[in-house]
């Protein structure tokens, strides 16, 4: 019989960050191969869907969308799929086509990325270019967590940077630290079987002590959004909940509908510090003494 061990652990820098999976409830050998798969298919997201390697699937889009339609990976299409519904539904504020804005060659557009049949994909303009990191980082941690379960694994959790995902029986407790200042904890939330995903002010202590603007970029004013100084937004699933954290940074209260669309709830921290918590979520919310 094989000795299950309590738990087993690794971290690797992906995604433009530290991620972090954590199993339980198995042989440790068994343990250790399910999470080398899981790091694998983070991978496999990164290179599909890095804005930088030349070789991705974005970079092959924003090279030769626009010139005739490109096939891509099954696992981008699906990206790029749910990443147009958001646009749709949340009227624009979502924009994966705000690659031009951030490198300031002009603004983004509603409508300018078509999904074809054999995930193949054809931008209207020549001068669209996108950028996935709004969405990819959840849906890696996502694929992560299913290559986990396929191997059997009962019990675990992964981070990606602050963007999470848990599965198995005990409810994992997160602590959510203030936008303004990142050194105090403001309170604490319980996840179980659920995603959470958070975005706030940027926090460089080497350069400033205090927080400087957000990096998320609202679409209509083309500046930095600042309805909120930070949020958290539990979602089935952490693609989801990486997005509309964005939209929500964005948008503020007037998130709402979206939350409800998507079965999420949020923890929205307002720049007086006040947090609003969604109706659904204040039992597993707890605030710090």
């Amino acid at each position: 019989m094989a000795i299950t061990s309590d738990s087993f652990r690794r971290a690797r820098p992906l995604l433009g960050t530290f991620v972090e999976i954590e199993v339980a409830g198995a042989a440790e050998a068994s343990m250790a191969a399910a999470v080398e798969a899981a790091f694998e298919a983070i991978a496999d997201v990164h290179r599909l869907m890095s804005f930088h390697e030349a070789d991705s699937d974005v970079s092959r889009l924003n090279r030769e969308a626009a010139l005739r339609p490109t096939a891509v990976h099954a696992w981008t299409f699906r990206v790029l799929k749910a990443a147009t519904d958001l646009n749709r539904r949340s009227n624009g504020s979502f924009d994966i086509a705000l690659a031009p804005v951030l490198q300031r060659l002009g603004p983004g557009s509603r409508d300018a990325i078509e999904l074809l049949d054999e995930h193949a994909v054809r931008f209207h303009r020549p001068d669209v270019a996108i950028d996935l990191g709004g969405i990819a980082k959840g849906f890696a941690v996502d694929r992560a967590l299913e290559v986990l379960r396929r191997f059997d694994i009962p019990c675990g959790i992964v981070n990606a940077g602050g963007d999470l995902a848990t599965f198995g029986t005990n409810p994992h407790t997160i602590n959510i630290r203030s936008p303004r200042n990142p050194g105090r904890i403001i309170c604490s939330v319980e996840v179980a079987n659920q995603a959470l995903a958070s975005s706030a002010r940027r926090f460089d202590p080497f350069h400033a002590e205090d927080t400087m603007s957000s990096a998320v970029i609202d679409p209509g004013s083309l500046r930095p959004a600042h309805a909120v100084d930070g949020v958290s937004v539990r979602a089935p699933s952490c693609m989801i909940a990486d997005a509309l954290t964005k939209l929500v940074m964005i948008c503020g209260t007037d998130a709402g509908e979206l939350l409800e669309h998507y079965d999420a709830a949020a923890l929205v921290i307002a720049p007086d510090g006040n947090l609003q918590i969604t109706s659904t979520w204040h039992h597993a919310v707890h605030l710090a003494a």
